[in-house]
Parts: structure tokens; C-alpha cells; sequence
């Protein structure tokens, strides 16, 4: 019985420097580009700059920073698009909402969101807004198929209407008023 104990003993530790190293190994890949930064200038619908956007990788998505000025106050729509290309002045350019996951628009869609799918912006009656979020279904991360880092780029647009967080394809939220390329 002995021996037998402590070849059971032996495995036990075994499976357990295993899963030592591959929860270690797990926490370096989630890791490794936590804290990477991009930074994304906002152009409105005449080319001039109205804000900027900070994204950083966070280990439960993307955190975004928008500070923008020169809008109408109110509630406006915000989204990542599929694509990096922002010629005003409609932006049609930035493609649909980034949706790599094939689901429908919106948080209140039971078939939703699209990956891209982001809160209202609430600008002030100054016209300016700084607001914060956290993007649950994208990374920085190249490689991976919801990264926001890919050829050709993505882009963060800027609705003119509030966004119903419901209607395919892009909640009611109208025309775009303003685009950044993130790459």
C-alpha cells in the first residue's frame, strides 16, 4: 500500500506542476498586451478634428476614453466599425458595426450585441463630452478574430441620434457625424 500511495502521490504532484505551469503560461498570453494603448483622433463631418479616444488593453476588454467637443448635446451613438477608413463627409467608408461573432445589434437584443456595439455618449449643452467605457467584446490584441488590430483597421464613429440598443443593424442612432481610425 505504500508504494502504491506514493506513485498516486507522485502523479498528484505531477498534474499539479502541470496546471501550475499552464495557468502561468494562460496568465502571460491574457497578459502580455494589458496596459498596450492606441490613441485615435476624431474628425467631424468637414475633416476638422472634434475629439480623441484613448483605448487600453485591460484584462476584461478594451477601456475607452472619448473627448470630443464641437457636437450637438444630447444622447449620440457610438460604435466600433469594420473598417479604418473615415472620408467625410457621411463616413459610409468605416463599414458596418464590427461584429465578428455574427449577432445582431444591440445590449438589449436577445441575439446581441455586435462586438462593436458601445453606450450613448451624452454630450453636454457646451457641446463637449468626456465619457468612459469598457469594450467587453474586443482586445488590442493581433491575432485573435475580435481584435481591433487588423489590416485595414477599424474605426470608432460617432451617430448623430441615440442609439435604442435594440434595431438591427445600428439602433436607430442615424447618420455618423464623426470617425477615428484605430490602427
Amino acid at each position: 500500500m505504500g508504494k502504491q500511495t506514493g506513485v498516486w502521490a507522485a502523479a498528484a504532484l505531477l498534474l499539479l506542476a502541470a496546471v501550475s505551469y499552464t495557468s502561468q503560461q494562460n496568465a502571460r498570453e491574457v497578459s502580455a498586451d494589458v496596459g498596450a494603448k492606441r490613441m485615435v483622433e476624431l474628425i467631424g463631418i468637414n475633416g476638422t478634428k472634434v475629439g480623441q479616444a484613448e483605448l487600453t488593453e485591460m484584462s476584461r476588454g478594451v477601456h475607452i476614453k472619448v473627448e470630443a467637443f464641437n457636437l450637438a448635446p444630447g444622447k449620440h451613438g457610438l460604435h466600433i466599425h469594420e473598417s479604418g477608413k473615415c472620408e467625410p463627409p457621411g463616413f459610409e467608408s468605416a463599414g458596418s458595426h464590427f461584429n465578428p461573432m455574427n449577432k445582431q445589434h444591440g445590449f438589449d437584443n436577445p441575439n446581441g450585441p455586435h462586438a462593436g456595439d458601445l453606450p450613448n455618449l451624452v454630450v453636454g449643452t457646451d457641446g463637449t463630452v468626456v465619457a468612459e467605457m469598457v469594450a467587453k467584446h474586443v482586445t488590442l490584441t493581433e491575432g485573435h478574430p475580435n481584435s481591433l488590430i487588423r489590416p485595414g483597421g477599424t474605426s470608432l464613429v460617432i451617430h448623430e441620434h441615440a442609439d435604442d440598443y435594440k434595431t438591427d443593424p445600428s439602433g436607430n442612432s442615424g447618420g455618423r457625424i464623426a470617425c477615428g481610425r484605430i490602427q
